[in-house]
């Protein structure tokens, strides 16, 4: 019982700091997503008046009454996991993600290899950052710019969808959620990158991008993926090895490197030439290092 009040009383807080955050966002000059903070007073509304509607009425009903206490339950256990998880991950790499487990239930098998920050090179970080988040330093784990452009685009064309995600979005789907879109998912991304922002560090984050993200059909992680295309470690990759593998992630089965898509063999050259302009970048090589 005190530790559910315990947790009770860090979940409260958790919200409570998440929306905060949330107003900070919703203040900004030309906040790209129209309507969002209308949108989320009328979700916050809607849950205020069912909980009332509980509190004075609903409970009154049985199985409502104990179906409520379910549901109460599978959350908090659902909010302890995650934070536990969340806390592990300062330390460990997830040891399997919902990604990866679709890709055994795909037929597409599990080849993986963990490494540490150390044994993964410079020259694959700073690949990644130059092709999906060159803004990683900088950013609170939202890229507001790069989300406006795409709301833009996607409006101009609706049957080919741009993403914005910034990597530590990735890394908070990956290792907590599941792929595909849907607004559920997003609000709970958003809601875990958040989180993850504010208790790992830029390298943990790219760390578990690095190790999790899949980078060919069933091949998850740098290190497999280094191993798979040109038999070496992720660590003794050239500039031209890790664009092509970078090259390949916004859809791993579709653009691949071996044999290598005209995708990748168009787009690595210009990550490559991303590479060199950010190499300089003072912020870049304090995370890359």
């Amino acid at each position: 019982m005190l530790l559910k009040k315990f947790f009770f009383l860090v979940l409260i807080l958790h919200v409570s700091w998440f929306l905060f955050f949330l107003v900070q966002k919703f203040n900004v000059t030309d906040f790209p997503v129209a309507n969002l903070k209308s949108k989320m007073l009328v979700v916050l509304a809607a849950i205020l008046i069912v909980g009332l509607l509980y509190f004075f009425w609903l409970r009154k009903i049985e199985f409502l009454k104990k179906a409520a206490i379910i549901l109460k339950e599978f959350f908090f256990i659902v909010y302890i996991s995650s934070a536990l998880y969340l806390l592990l991950g300062l330390v460990f790499n997830p040891l399997i993600t919902g990604t990866q487990v679709g890709s055994i239930l795909q037929g597409h098998g599990l080849s993986r290899d963990y490494v540490s920050y150390n044994d993964m090179g410079s020259n694959i970080k700073l690949a990644v950052i130059a092709s999906e988040d060159q803004l990683f330093p900088d950013h609170d784990g939202f890229d507001l710019k790069a989300i406006k452009v795409a709301i833009k685009y996607n409006k101009r064309h609706p049957n080919k969808v741009r993403g914005a995600s910034t990597i530590s979005q990735q890394v908070a789907k990956n290792v907590f959620l599941w792929q595909g879109g849907g607004f559920l998912r997003k609000g709970i991304e958003v809601f875990f990158t958040f989180s993850i922002e504010g208790l790992w560090t830029k390298r943990i984050i790219l760390e578990r991008y690095l190790n999790v993200a899949e980078m060919g059909p069933g091949i998850f992680g740098v290190q497999a993926a280094a191993k798979k295309y040109f038999n070496k470690n992720a660590k003794d990759l050239t500039a031209a090895e890790a664009a092509q593998i970078a090259a390949c992630l916004p859809n791993p089965k579709r653009f691949t490197v071996k044999p290598l898509s005209s995708y990748v063999a168009n787009r690595y050259d210009n990550i490559m030439r991303q590479m060199n302009n950010l190499r300089g970048d003072a912020d870049v090589q304090e995370i890359i290092r």
